[in-house]
């Protein structure tokens, strides 16, 4: 493996809304002879995000994965352990530059092999609302298969889970907090919503188990000696076959004369092609596969592990990206 290209590829930063330099670094540096190199949108200039197309032929079968990590950027280094394997360490490292690198190792592998009909398709911002992904279906037919590669252990995901955010406002009535009788906390009317949240009791999803959900951007800047006049927040769910439609009733339900919930949509959870031969698991994290409805099947496969992706700590193993480049290249066996 061509590990010094990984490293070349760790070392831009491309956390979201810097990906451009690194699409534009990519356009060239992947371009092989035999290998038709497409920008989508066409008219996005340098820096500015774009998507990438690396076709082979007429690409029905697509290796996809996206070019934006998550901040703060972390520049690459490499570690031998004592038991002789070696981890690249860094930002991407397994998501999702380690599946961007397997996947392009796989398509030269088949292209020596004397292979067509695939191709290789970089994505921009996956993490902050798969906003590449929802440009190029709009601009491109797509095809009959997408591989999409995110941390999945080498395993290929039978169904994930989707996912539903809501910006929600809560309106009180400031006073002296020493006679809290003639105002009306937000804070407190925030604790009765929360309490009340956690007693809904969503169903177990006999595939993708319990629905779950996280509070961020919790904002109220009241002096600590005056109720809060309003609290803001976001919330979002990470929902089950079982649960999609009752997150958004039970939110819904909320809204009242000093409660305000605004749904700005996600992603339903999914099901995806399965091969004979992998292992198989389902995940609870999104990923730009729900969004690629101009494909007609999607299978979701990739090395690296989704517990060390957004941490301080992220890695990958070198052995794992050898496996999955030999994965990848079974995937386009077994559906050509």
């Amino acid at each position: 493996m061509d590990l010094d290209l990984f490293l070349e590829i760790l070392s831009i930063d491309s956390t979201s809304s810097k990906e451009g330099v690194l699409a534009d670094h990519l356009a060239t540096r992947l371009a092989v002879p035999g290998c038709t190199v497409s920008c989508i949108p066409e008219d996005a200039g340098p820096g500015e995000p774009k998507n990438l197309l690396f076709s082979w032929g007429d690409p029905q079968i697509v290796f996809c994965t996206h070019i934006d990590t998550v901040p703060p950027y972390i520049p690459p280094t490499v570690e031998r352990k004592d038991d002789g394997n070696v981890v690249v360490r860094g930002r991407g490292a397994c998501d999702a530059k380690g599946q961007l690198f397997s996947m392009y190792t796989a398509c030269l592998e088949l292209a020596s092999r004397g292979a067509d009909g695939f191709g290789l398709l970089l994505l921009y911002g996956e993490e902050t609302g798969s906003y590449g992904a929802k440009c190029f279906r709009s601009l491109h037919k797509g095809g009959r298969y997408v591989i999409v590669g995110e941390p999945t252990d080498n395993m290929m995901v039978s169904a994930s889970k989707g996912t539903k955010s809501f910006a929600v406002t809560i309106k009180g009535k400031s006073f002296h907090s020493g006679y809290p009788l003639y105002g009306a906390s937000a804070v407190e009317r925030f604790i009765d919503m929360m309490n009340t949240l956690r007693a809904v009791e969503f169903p177990i999803d006999p595939k993708l188990g319990e629905t779950t959900y996280n509070v961020g951007k919790l904002v109220s800047d009241n002096p600590q000696n005056i109720l809060s006049d309003s609290l803001a927040f976001r919330i979002y769910f990470r929902t089950t076959f079982a649960s999609d439609a009752m997150v958004s009733k039970v939110m819904s339900g909320f809204n009242d004369e000093y409660i305000k919930v605004e749904a700005f949509g996600g992603d339903t959870p999914d099901e995806y092609l399965v091969l004979d031969g992998f292992r198989t698991k389902t995940v609870a994290f999104g990923s730009d596969a729900p969004q690629l409805t101009n494909f007609e099947n999607k299978a979701l496969c990739g090395p690296g592990s989704i517990l060390v992706a957004h941490t301080d700590a992220e890695y990958i193993a070198v052995k794992d990206l050898e496996a999955a480049v030999d994965n990848y290249i079974s995937i386009y066996n077994k559906l050509r």
